[in-house]
């Protein structure tokens, strides 16, 4: 099946920069990730995510899924669930993507978590 890639313009604008800050995680009142070396990654009107080298996170707590998605910006995403120490699990709360297009391409290495779901604080 044959995807359709798309290259970000002035009309869908993707940028990746530095965030410059600490960024934490906490999912249940459990610490996830703590990076100094964080990515905002800006695309288009959505909401600003951060991008959290996967060595900044808890491998203990991560369970990887066979979930994956598609987006024609980026490329292919997997996931991770997120089991905390008392046995929780938010299924399918971070995704990443390990072969991102070259537009994106510093986001490689890099995970993301849903915050809605996720305490995501900056700063």
């Amino acid at each position: 099946m044959d995807r359709a890639v798309k290259i970000p313009d002035a009309t869908h604008p993707i940028t990746v920069r530095p965030t410059g800050s600490r960024v934490t995680v906490r999912v249940g009142g459990v610490t996830v990730a703590e990076s100094d070396s964080a990515l905002s990654l800006a695309e288009s009107s959505y909401p600003v995510v951060q991008y959290i080298p996967l060595g900044d996170v808890d491998q203990s707590l991560l369970r990887r899924t066979d979930s994956h998605t598609y987006c024609p910006y980026k490329g292919e995403a997997s996931y991770y669930s997120v089991q905390t120490p008392d046995g929780a699990t938010e299924a399918d709360l971070i995704w990443t993507y390990e072969q991102p297009y070259d537009a994106v391409k510093e986001i490689a290495g890099h995970v993301a978590f849903y915050a809605n779901r996720a305490e995501v604080a900056v700063g």
